[in-house]
């Protein structure tokens, strides 16, 4: 059964401004149910995760910060959002959707979460959108309960996972992978195991053929026993955040090459959504949803 984390305070109200890119955590559950690619069944949400397990990832000063709603206007201005309790809340049913999904992955092969993919927040920071880093935060419950010993983040935001790279800078047992945009945010750039920087504007064939050039020698080389990929749909030409020039169907195939390459080796994976700013929300939900149908396709 295809499992999938998904809380109505995933889409919490926002402050004008902020409110349309929430809107995708409503509407993908939404259509891949009217579809009939997943029943009520196949959706959980999560508790919020424990504090001892966000400590594993990021520094009690910085997350004393984010709990007491006592971050730093400066700082709150980097993250990109007001904080409130509600948003705080959000972020740690997030992380805790993550892990349970880790637990759903081992059973089944795949689990996603519908939010997730806050690659930009690291051990002491938060930007871009994103306070606590669900996959980090996943990857080192997974080391710490003795579920894993090599872990592989495959991110495929236009965006650089830079919080991710510098959370694992000196960790061996995690090899972090960013295929993303040169010229777009972060412009500060931490230092991924292997970063992939392509120039604006590559199309399909490019992208894809740099993609299958990498990733199962990277795969084959560090033999991890378990998978995390971000599946951003922010590549796609009409996204407003990305300069990349992919099209729904080179997404698409993206997302069936990564998610073959994890179940021909029966490696589990976990799937957060990351990005998607298209103008038309239905160009950001049909990409996203098209990765669920694969994963539906491919296991089930």
């Amino acid at each position: 059964m295809l499992k999938i984390a998904y809380d109505p305070i995933y889409a919490h109200p926002l402050p004008a401004g902020h409110r349309f890119p929430m809107l995708k955590y409503e509407l993908i559950p939404a259509q891949l149910l009217h579809e009939g690619v997943i029943f009520a069944e196949n959706i959980f949400s999560p508790e919020p995760v424990s504090e001892g397990i966000i400590l594993l990832t990021h520094d009690a000063a910085y997350w004393h910060q984010l709990r007491d709603l006592t971050l730093p206007p400066k700082e709150q201005r980097r993250v990109g959002f007001p904080l409130s309790a509600q948003l705080i809340e959000r972020e740690i049913r997030i992380a805790k959707g993550t892990i349970d999904g880790c637990h759903y992955s081992f059973q089944h092969g795949v689990a996603f979460n519908v939010a997730g993919g806050t690659h930009h927040a690291g051990t002491n920071w938060g930007e871009g959108f994103c306070m606590l880093n669900d996959q980090a935060i996943a990857t080192n419950y997974l080391l710490n309960k003795g579920l894993a010993s090599s872990i592989l983040i495959i991110d495929l935001d236009v965006h650089q996972g830079n919080g991710t790279a510098q959370i694992f800078e000196n960790e061996s047992r995690v090899f972090t992978f960013s295929m993303h945009g040169d010229k777009n945010f972060p412009f500060r750039k931490e230092r991924s195991d292997l970063d992939i920087p392509l120039q604006d504007a590559i199309e399909d064939e490019e992208y894809l053929k740099l993609l299958k050039g990498t990733l199962p020698g990277l795969i084959d080389d560090h033999k991890p026993d378990f998978i995390f990929y971000l599946a951003g749909v922010d590549i796609l030409a009409s996204d407003k955040l990305g300069k990349l020039a992919l099209t729904k169907d080179g997404c698409k195939q993206r997302d069936r090459f990564v998610l073959e390459q994890c179940q021909q080796r029966q490696i589990p994976v976990q799937v957060s959504m990351g990005g998607g700013y298209s103008p038309d929300i239905k160009d950001i939900v049909e990409a996203h949803c098209n990765t669920y149908r694969i994963a539906n396709d491919l296991y089930f």
